[in-house]
């Protein structure tokens, strides 16, 4: 109930600010409280299944896609705030929370912004330079402020964080094509199918 609220709340006050955007503030109130709610839960389900600290940030992540599309940005700024603050309150597993925050929540609204650049090595360059940012600057949080032991940086007890940050380049260029090809299926098939309108 008190993510039903909040979300509410936040989403009234950013389809106020998107005055580009035609569209029913009821409708925008109930979508972006649903996918609210539904990234949270989400989010939790890493506290129950200790693989999904990976994976889990990414799923409540790609569920703004849906957001931008349908509300805009703003609306899809205020779903990622209010997840964001509530996941890092209630969510058990705070390095999930910390991956959502840190990156994987704010991702599918900026390379929504990145990719009305006309040239894709320009779009590229951006995405990777905005991902080494946010992955360095959570790796410092997560051993300076989380207290995440640097032992979990140990591969067969060698401290290889560069090598997890190359591996890590190569799994966002990955990531980033399935959330294209997920965004391009909801947008031609999906949409129609749930009639968000």
């Amino acid at each position: 109930m008190l993510i039903l609220v909040v979300s509410a709340w936040a989403v009234t006050c950013a389809v106020v600010v998107d005055m580009n955007r035609r569209i029913k503030k009821s409708y925008a109130i109930a979508l972006c409280a649903m996918l609210s709610a539904l990234s949270f839960v989400v989010l939790l389900l890493t506290g129950l299944i200790p693989v999904g600290t990976y994976a889990f940030p990414c799923i409540a992540g790609a569920l703004l896609a849906v957001v931008v599309i349908e509300v805009g940005y703003w609306g899809a700024i205020a779903v990622y705030g209010v997840v964001s603050v509530l996941s890092f309150l209630l969510v058990a597993d705070k390095e999930a929370a910390l991956y959502y925050t840190a990156f994987l929540g704010f991702y599918p609204v900026l390379k929504g912004l990145i990719e009305r650049i006309r040239s894709r090595l320009l779009q590229y360059v951006l995405k990777l330079v905005v991902f080494n940012v946010c992955v360095i600057a959570a790796f410092y949080i997560s051993i300076h402020i989380l207290s995440v032991p640097a032992e979990s940086f140990e591969l067969f007890g060698v401290y290889l964080p560069q090598v997890f940050l190359l591996l890590g380049n190569l799994i966002f260029v990955i990531y980033d094509l399935c959330l294209t090809r997920i965004i391009t299926e909801y947008v031609n098939k999906w949409r129609n199918k749930l009639k968000f309108k």
